[in-house]
């Protein structure tokens, strides 16, 4: 049983992707200082798996602390790597702050890889990493452009980090770009848990929807899409975290030569912020309150993926449609409704 450090176990995409790794037959341990997300989420983990994960509450910017947790776990195989600030609108207004700790952390991860020859590395990028894309879908060779925002450029720089220090070091790195995670567990034992008032599309909807907010902004409708709005790859949470464990078994069987490799994961649909809200609304039969405003600081026009390259060589094919990422967000919405545990001051937006 291969042991695999996840940072920000206790994050939306991190707990999700522990539940993949425990069902497929690895050991997981968890870094995840709750910051940016809920303790508790692990408690879904287990509820789901029957498995308790450890979970060390370290500033991965903390150099000390993260080497003493690779000390007391010198069998570590792989580790993946989430833990990072990802809210755009957050970065183009506190940009220092969102260097610092999305790059620290990641710096202080690869030390301790080279000082305890961990021979596995799997990032999670993003497709901010694009930029606006002259073309689309966008393919793992399309030219990045300028980032929007200083989270784009953070992703950016890690990848090229990350590059770097696999030409220098023994270990093997996957960079994973994906586009726009929604959804959760079908269990509705974890979800999306955003601190604060969302910024992303679903979790504002469910929001909007359950009445924890009384309204919900479509930012931008004079952008050149079919209808205005913004035009994303909304990919499920689950498939995402599948493609983590594909990428570490893709390095366990050393099936590339290359000692960092990159795929792009989402579903290749382009679907639009309007027309998200119209899917939601057929699925649960709830009407939105929402209004249409403003282009917002840090968005992208359009982006979505050509996935090709994951299909070929990780053998990673998305199974969940559009309605079950909403049908399974709002189940998990309604849950997070009955425990009012997680609607405390850190979580709860004021309308």
């Amino acid at each position: 049983m291969k042991k695999i450090l996840v940072s920000g176990g206790s994050g939306y995409i991190g707990s999700h992707t522990i539940v993949d790794l425990l069902e497929n037959g690895f050991e997981v341990i968890s870094v995840d200082n709750n910051s940016r997300s809920h303790p508790r989420m692990l408690e879904g983990v287990k509820k789901i798996t029957g498995k308790t994960i450890k979970n060390y509450k370290v500033d991965l910017c903390n150099y000390d602390d993260t080497f003493a947790v690779f000390q007391e776990n010198e069998d570590i195989t792989g580790i993946i790597h989430f833990a990072a600030f990802k809210s755009v609108a957050e970065s183009v207004e506190q940009p220092l702050m969102y260097f610092e700790n999305n790059l620290s952390s990641l710096i202080n991860l690869l030390k301790c890889v080279q000082e305890f020859n961990v021979p596995y590395f799997v990032f999670s990028s993003s497709c901010t990493v694009y930029g606006n894309a002259d073309e689309i879908p966008v393919t793992e060779s399309t030219s990045p452009k300028p980032a929007e925002s200083p989270y784009g450029y953070t992703k950016q720089m890690g990848e090229q980090i990350i590059n770097e220090f696999a030409k220098a070091n023994t270990a093997k790195c996957i960079l994973l770009r994906y586009f726009n995670p929604v959804g959760a567990h079908p269990s509705g034992l974890i979800g999306e848990l955003p601190v604060g008032k969302p910024e992303n599309l679903v979790p504002a909807i469910t929001q909007t929807a359950i009445g924890k907010l009384s309204k919900m902004h479509v930012w931008g409708t004079d952008y050149p899409t079919r209808d205005g709005s913004c035009i994303r790859d909304y990919i499920h949470v689950s498939d995402i975290a599948h493609a983590h464990t594909l990428a570490l078994q893709f390095l366990l069987e050393r099936k590339s030569p290359k000692k960092c490799e990159v795929f792009n994961l989402g579903t290749g649909n382009g679907v639009t912020v309007l027309e998200a809200i119209k899917a939601f609304e057929k699925v649960t039969g709830v009407k939105l309150n929402y209004s249409l405003g403003a282009r917002r600081a840090g968005d992208v026009i359009a982006i979505y993926a050509n996935n090709d390259l994951a299909r070929e060589l990780l053998g990673w094919i998305p199974k969940y449609s559009l309605e079950d990422m909403m049908e399974t967000a709002w189940k998990w919405e309604q849950k997070l409704k009955v425990d009012e545990k997680f609607y405390d001051g850190k979580y709860s937006p004021l309308n």
